[in-house]
């Protein structure tokens, strides 16, 4: 079985660490076209409900409007 026949530096060491950190990103955000929101692109907006034009979701404000309507 082959081994190393010196230590690896500091800096090889940093450098192929940083092309594999590089790669990491954090997820493509957009903004919601009914409401404005910056949200996860492919994703309905969790605060109005829409997605692509169309409501498929209870927004917040609706979800908390049929819970106070139940309550009565």
């Amino acid at each position: 079985m082959a081994t190393p026949k010196r230590r690896v530096s500091h800096a090889r060491t940093h450098n192929r660490k940083a092309h594999w950190l590089g790669a990491l990103e954090a997820p493509a955000m957009t903004t919601c076209s009914h409401c404005g929101e910056t949200i996860q692109t492919y994703r309905a907006c969790p605060a109005c409900g829409y997605y692509r034009g169309r409501q498929v979701l209870a927004g917040k404000e609706e979800a908390s409007a049929k819970k106070d309507q139940g309550a009565n």
